[in-house]
């Protein structure tokens, strides 16, 4: 299985065996390490495969504590979780701006894929294992909020490429995708604000967003961001869900550049894709959520 940093505890997030697991292929968990001279620290990085028994690891804010939690939903195309490039520099980006990070690894079980040949199209699971571990991982945190010493209405979500699909999900999908298992899931699993990067599988067919994604008023406060030119993941899936967010007239701010193709993460050092970071800081500061940058100053 894969191992967090030292110092840090990865726990699972269930009390027992992941719900509906029953018949599904365990090969057991394998991480592929890759060299990566751009990784921001060392010169690997992992993935974890197979994953069925997801967990969650929690990096603790570095300075002042501001109360503020966020959850990571690295991606992989549901076949994998990306977790260095889209997890651990995350992580220690968020944790760096005072903020408490929360690393989810959730289930990629061999059957659990999401593209259908037939259609050549990105399709849902009838068992959105996933999303399973993303509303429970929601509900863990706030349950756990004074031990965590986080504010409990104050708990986002962060996702890149199929993550930032668990944020539209998680964004808009507010009923258990399981039967309760014990008092952690009367909690809300809403976040209070959500932020997808390059998100994917919202798209269908290039018209239309995904009908399982129903945004409302409920949905909470959100920031895309998107590279014109992503080869993996069409722009539509930032755009559609712009449009629907802005119909239900949920605050949002989005950013969609020009070039940056996917999957940069923390690792593009040309502006303006390098500044995204510091755009994220600014509006979750203008939402209320973190306190205000001081005025003039440079990302």
């Amino acid at each position: 299985m894969w191992q967090p940093p030292a110092g840090l505890k990865q726990v699972p997030i269930w009390p027992g065996e992941a719900p509906d697991m029953t018949g599904v292929p365990q090969p057991g968990e394998r991480v592929e390490i890759a060299e990566t001279p751009d990784a921001l620290e060392g010169h690997t990085s992992e993935a974890a495969w197979d994953v069925s028994t997801p967990t969650m690891t929690v990096f603790p804010p570095k300075g002042e504590n501001t109360g503020v939690a966020m959850i990571v939903f690295p991606g992989g195309g549901f076949r994998a979780v990306v977790v260095t490039k889209q997890g651990t520099e995350i992580c220690n980006w968020i944790t760096s701006r005072g903020m408490t990070c929360i690393l989810s690894k959730y289930r990629v079980p061999k059957s659990n894929h999401h593209y259908d040949k037939a259609c050549d199209c990105a399709v849902t699971p009838k068992v959105p294992r996933a999303l399973q571990d993303a509303q429970r991982t929601i509900r863990q945190v706030r349950a756990q909020a004074q031990a965590l010493h986080v504010d409990p209405h104050k708990i986002g979500v962060i996702g890149f490429s199929a993550g930032g699909y668990l944020v539209a999900q998680t964004s808009t999908i507010f009923e258990a995708a399981y039967a309760p298992v014990d008092a952690i899931d009367r909690v809300s699993s809403r976040p209070d604000f959500a932020i997808a990067l390059y998100p994917g599988h919202l798209c269908r067919g290039g018209k239309t967003l995904d009908p399982g994604i129903r945004v409302t008023k409920k949905t909470p406060p959100t920031f895309l961001l998107q590279a014109w030119d992503d080869p993996v993941d069409p722009i539509c899936n930032s755009t559609l869900y712009a449009r629907a967010l802005d119909a239900a007239g949920v605050p949002s701010e989005v950013h969609l550049f020009a070039k940056g193709g996917h999957a940069f993460a923390l690792r593009i050092t040309e502006r303006p894709l390098a500044i995204w970071p510091s755009l994220v800081e600014n509006w979750l500061g203008e939402i209320g959520v973190l306190p205000p940058r001081t005025p003039g100053r440079m990302p």
